[in-house]
């Protein structure tokens, strides 16, 4: 007879997803040499070189990609990987032509979709991002620490 309202949350916390797109490669750009970081990545245009992204990288449908190994959590192929791929989770689309062969732990595919290598499932991925040289450059010091003497330390 009487029904109880549903409590609702009073406010909706903002989470950013870690793998939201914040690179694009446009189409007509190339890119060659290699590309790693943490992300997401979306290829409408051509990347020659290596690819580590712990995110999602997307393949648009007329992103090229040359490479020995493509690494990502996510990696969505609308486009063309001529290369190896180890991810997480792989989807090809209709669209999608992935040479080489596949390590993920998920894969799913529409009809039309083109795959020529091995796929190997595993229980577990782990996407190392590589060090950069920025990676070493040292941080500004904090507001209450003071910075070094002149002819100290090299400077």
């Amino acid at each position: 007879m009487f029904r109880r309202k549903k409590e609702t949350p009073s406010f909706t916390p903002v989470v950013k997803a870690p793998s939201q797109i914040g690179t694009v490669i446009a189409r007509g750009m190339s890119w060659n040499g290699d590309l790693s970081g943490e992300g997401g990545v979306r290829i409408e245009g051509s990347v020659t070189g290596e690819i580590v992204v712990r995110g999602t990288v997307v393949i648009g449908e007329t992103g090229k990609v040359a490479c020995k190994t493509l690494k990502a959590e996510t990696l969505v192929v609308a486009g063309l990987v001529q290369g190896d791929v180890i991810c997480q989770r792989l989807e090809i689309r209709s669209t999608g032509r992935v040479w080489g062969d596949v390590v993920t732990m998920s894969f799913s595919s529409e009809d039309g979709a083109f795959l020529r290598g091995t796929m190997k499932m595993e229980e577990k991925i782990d996407i190392q991002v590589p060090a950069t040289e920025l990676d070493a450059v040292p941080q500004k010091p904090a507001e209450n620490e003071k910075p070094p003497e002149p002819g100290s330390d090299g400077f």
